[in-house]
C-alpha cells in the first residue's frame, strides 16, 4: 500500500491539540485531482465543516491546472469530504462541544486516490504554544549536543 504525501498542515500541529484522526476521501473534478498529483495544494487555511449529513472541506487551495485551461476548477471551492455515515455522525456530535473543530492534517494519494487525514482538534492556548516552542529548543540543545561528541 503505497502512500505518497502531498501536503501537510504544519499549522495544525502547532495551533491545536490533535485528538482523533479519520481518513477521508474527497470528491473532486478531473482538473483538481491532476494538480494534487502535480503537488499544488495548500492546506494550511482549511477547515473542515460538519452538517447532520454531510462534511465539507473548506477553504483549501488546489491551483489551478494549466493544461485543463477554460474547463478549470475554483482554486477554493467546497469539496465534499467521503465518510461513513457513522463517521459524519461522530463528527457533528462532537463539533457541537465547545472548543471544539476539525481541521485538516495531510493530504495523500492513497492507492491512486487523494486522502485527507482529518483531526478532531481542541485549541492551544498560548502557554501551550510557548511549552511547545520551549521542547523543540530543548530537543534541538540535546541533539547538537549529541553531534558534536
Amino acid at each position: 500500500m503505497a502512500v505518497k504525501v502531498i501536503a501537510t498542515n504544519r499549522k495544525a500541529h502547532f495551533e491545536y491539540f490533535l485528538l482523533d484522526r479519520f481518513e477521508a476521501g474527497i470528491s473532486l473534478q478531473g482538473s483538481e485531482i491532476k494538480s494534487i498529483r502535480a503537488g499544488q495544494v495548500s492546506l494550511s487555511e482549511a477547515y473542515v465543516e460538519v452538517t447532520e449529513h454531510d462534511a465539507w472541506l473548506i477553504n483549501a487551495h488546489i491551483a489551478p491546472y494549466d493544461p485543463a485551461s477554460r474547463m478549470n476548477h475554483d482554486p477554493k471551492r467546497r469539496r465534499r469530504l467521503l465518510l461513513h455515515a457513522r463517521e459524519i455522525r461522530e463528527l457533528w456530535d462532537v463539533v457541537r462541544q465547545k472548543g471544539v473543530t476539525i481541521v485538516p492534517v495531510q493530504l495523500y494519494l492513497k492507492e491512486g486516490r487523494a486522502k485527507l487525514e482529518i483531526a478532531v482538534a481542541r485549541g492551544k492556548k498560548l502557554y501551550d504554544k510557548r511549552q511547545d516552542i520551549a521542547k523543540r529548543d530543548q530537543e534541538r540543545e540535546l541533539e547538537r549536543d549529541r553531534r558534536q561528541h
